[in-house]
Order: C-alpha cells, then sequence, then structure tokens
C-alpha cells in the first residue's frame, strides 16, 4: 500500500513537472497531453485521502462508543482498502476479546458482591454519584435504586448522616432503621482513586444479632452470679426472721417489742423480694429445651382470642386479627409462643387505658425470607430513651412489675433462633415484631 501511493505521487509529481516545462516553453498542445495523467493521478489521490480519512474517522468514532461488533468487509475491495480493513478487523476482535474478559470479570465481582450478607454502597466521594449498592443493602435499607447518596435524606436520614460523619478506615458501631426495624450497624469506610476520581466504600454489616446474643450471654453470667450470692446470703436470713417473728408473737405485747416485730417484719419482706428477683432470673434462663412443631398461626391466633376475649370486651378494647395467608406456619414450641404473644398484648392492653377508642392488631405475614408476627396498638407510645431499654432484664415502668416480661419474650425467640423487635413513638402506639427463618413447611 505504501509503495503504491509513492509511486502514484512520484508520476503525478514527473507529469506536473513535464506539463509546467511545456507550459514556459510555451508549447500548449503538449502540455495539454499531461493535463489528463496530472489530473486522473490527483483525484485519485484526493480520493485516497478521503477514504483512509473517513475511515479513520468512523473506526475512530467506533473505538470512542467501545463498538468492537462493527465488522469491515474485504471482499471486492482493493488491495489497499483490505489491507485497511483487515488491519480494522484484528484490531476490533482484539478490543472485543479484552472488552469480553472485563466483562466476565465485572459481572464475576457483581455476583461476589450481591452474595455477600454485607451492605455495601459504591459512590464518589465529591460528587455523591452513587456507581454500585448490592442487593443486601437494597434489602436491608429498602432501597431499589440510588442515583447519588444525598437520596438517603429521603429514605433513610439517619443513615446517611450516620454514612457521612464515618472516618475514613475506622470500624463504628452506630444503631439505624432498617426493613428489619432498629438495628445495630458495623459500619467501615475505605477510599481509592483512579482516574482523576476519588471513590469510597461503606460496608454495612447487620450485627444485631451477635450483639443480642452477647448481651444475652453477659446477662445470664452476671445474672447468675448474682442470683448464687443472693440465695445463698437472702434465704438463711428471710428463715431467721421468720422464725424470730414467730418467737414475738408469744411474748407480751410492748411498744418495744412492737417496733422489734415491725423491724422484723421489714427484714423479713426485703428479703423475700430478694429472693423473688433471684426466682425470677431462674425462669428466664429456664427457657432451653423448646418443643418445635409446625404451628398453625391462624390456630394459635385463634387460641390467643379465646383466652383474652372477657379481658378485651371488658376493658372494651377492639382486637383485629390481619393474615397474609390462612396457612402460614412456624416452626416453633406454641406453649412458649403463646406466652410471648400474651405478655406483648397484656402490655399492649395496659398501653390502652388512657386512649378513647384501644385498638390492638394482630398481624401474621410473609415478609422476603422471614415470617413476621406482629402486635400493634395505638396506645401513649414510647420514647426512643425507653425503647431501648425495654429487653433490659428488670427494667420495668409498672408499679407491680418485675421487668421480666420482654426479657423472656426475648429469650424465647433467641432458642427460635428468631429475634423481637420495637417500634413507638409517643402518641403514635407501639409495634412489636416477631421474627421466624422462613422454612419450607411440608402440609400436615
Amino acid at each position: 500500500m505504501i509503495y503504491r501511493t509513492f509511486f502514484n505521487i512520484l508520476i503525478l509529481f514527473l507529469c506536473a513537472t513535464a506539463m509546467a516545462y511545456f507550459l514556459f516553453a510555451n508549447k500548449i498542445f503538449y502540455a495539454s497531453l499531461f493535463l489528463i495523467p496530472v489530473s486522473y493521478y490527483f483525484i485519485s489521490i484526493i480520493r485516497q485521502q478521503n477514504f483512509f480519512i473517513t475511515h479513520f474517522r468512523d473506526f475512530a468514532e467506533a473505538m470512542k462508543y467501545r463498538d468492537f461488533t462493527r465488522r469491515y468487509p474485504t471482499a471486492n475491495k482493493t488491495a489497499i482498502a483490505k489491507e485497511l480493513f483487515l488491519t480494522f478487523n484484528q484490531i476490533n476482535t482484539v478490543f472485543k476479546e479484552i472488552s469480553s474478559e472485563k466483562e466476565i470479570q465485572h459481572q464475576y465481582l457483581l455476583e461476589i458482591i450481591n452474595m455477600l450478607d454485607a451492605a455495601i454502597l459504591f459512590y464518589h466521594a465529591d460528587s455523591g454519584k452513587v456507581e454500585l449498592i448490592n442487593e443486601a443493602f437494597k434489602n436491608l435499607f429498602e432501597t431499589p435504586h440510588l442515583g447519588n447518596i444525598t437520596g438517603l435524606k429521603k429514605r433513610n436520614p439517619d443513615l446517611y448522616h450516620i454514612s457521612r460523619k464515618i472516618k475514613l478506615g475506622s470500624q463504628q458501631m452506630e444503631t439505624a432503621f432498617s426493613s428489619k426495624g432498629k438495628i445495630k450497624l458495623l459500619i467501615q469506610v475505605s477510599e481509592f482513586e483512579t482516574h482523576e476520581i476519588v471513590y469510597r466504600i461503606v460496608v454495612y454489616q447487620n450485627i444485631n444479632k451477635a450483639v443480642d446474643e452477647t448481651e444475652n450471654q453477659a446477662w445470664h453470667k452476671l445474672l447468675r452470679v448474682l442470683t448464687h450470692e443472693i440465695m445463698n446470703s437472702i434465704a438463711p436470713i428471710s428463715s431467721l426472721a421468720e422464725t424470730l417473728n414467730e418467737r414475738l408473737q408469744k411474748l407480751e405485747e410492748t411498744d418495744a417489742l412492737k417496733d422489734v416485730k415491725t423491724g422484723i417484719t421489714t427484714i423479713k419482706n426485703r428479703s423475700e423480694g430478694l429472693l423473688q428477683f433471684a426466682r425470677s432470673y431462674r425462669l428466664i434462663n429456664k427457657v432451653d429445651q423448646p418443643y418445635f412443631v409446625a404451628l398453625s398461626i391462624a390456630h394459635l391466633f385463634e387460641n390467643i382470642y379465646q383466652l383474652l376475649e372477657p379481658n378485651l370486651l371488658q376493658k372494651k378494647i377492639e382486637l383485629d386479627i390481619i393474615l397474609q395467608n390462612i396457612r402460614l406456619k412456624v416452626m416453633a414450641d406454641e406453649h412458649l409462643l403463646e406466652q410471648v404473644l400474651i405478655n406483648l398484648i397484656l402490655n399492649a392492653m395496659e398501653a390502652l387505658q388512657e386512649i378513647d377508642h384501644p385498638k390492638i392488631k394482630l398481624v401474621g405475614i410473609e415478609k422476603d425470607d422471614e415470617i413476621w408476627i406482629q402486635v400493634i396498638d395505638n396506645g401513649l407510645g414510647m420514647d426512643s430513651e425507653l425503647l431501648e431499654q425495654i429487653f433490659t432484664p428488670f427494667f420495668t415502668t409498672k408499679k407491680s412489675g418485675n421487668g421480666i416480661g420482654l426479657t423472656l419474650s426475648k429469650q424465647i425467640m433467641l432458642v427460635h433462633h428468631g429475634n423481637i423487635t420495637a417500634r413507638s413513638e409517643v402518641g403514635h402506639g407501639s409495634e412489636f415484631t416477631l421474627k421466624f427463618i422462613n422454612r419450607k413447611i411440608d402440609e400436615v
């Protein structure tokens, strides 16, 4: 191709020189004879250049938009065009293979990222443009699409502010709202730079279950020591106080003796109170051998309603039962689960005492890979500070309560490999959700 182009230019140069010579010699006829080859070779070279420029521009545009599927036909082409098109096709093939390998690696990476349990957010540090959110992020925070990280301000303000304030390279535990309620997250942020763009990666790990189990074990260890010491120390005191009280009853009544009797009775009552504390812990710690069966939620709700119907009618509380599917079942211990639901409904009834139109909803739904049983009321509700404490052992706001009801409920859910969460707002009622793993249960 190079030699032919050079040959054409050489002939054009020689013919043009000869034509110029004859023109200067005033030999018009001979000069006109060289006009035809000069015109032919000149037009030929211009066409060739236009051909090269047009196809190079076309090829460059294809490269710009990564269109490696374009093919340049070589049949019935001149040697120059054929050689050029063969070169273009070879370059396209190489780039197509590179692009294909890159796409395979990209898809492979996406599959791995989407298989991770941890939620991942990948965005431009400067503009906030989101490059990627994985399936775990979409499911956990109910965000099917996110164009810019500022979009989190409306969807999940807490998560947005937490994500922006965490220092690079550090790990931090935070609490945020998710599709599973309020959960504890372990968050880590890192950055890298490429093509003059700084990318930021935020990883969110749901550690709610791990923290709950760790806290539960810590409470058990602490309370085991406390109750052991209480039982060993208070039981003899209570027994001795009762014996002394019996003997004092036989003595003649005097003012001094009356004061002694009062003191002994106080010691006895306080001792029995501490012993009751120890017995309450034993009740919490007792839940360790559930008897699992394929339990119909409809049957469970019916039993609960029949049991609590007199109390509900007496207090004029409306109970709505909502079932997404009447065949919905969970693998659970029927008696333990009844105990949890009765406790939650009784708590809801107490929260409805000052409400004009008291109402409780008992809901059974299937959500993603879980089955939820919910107790929802339109009662007084709780503030965030109180909500953080309600599952703490022996924490109670009731004058006559012992503070073990919700702790026991949480313990029961943990042995079911599930969890219990709470959402509440002052003046807008409360919502307690029991979450079970959705196992496929054969019809029984």
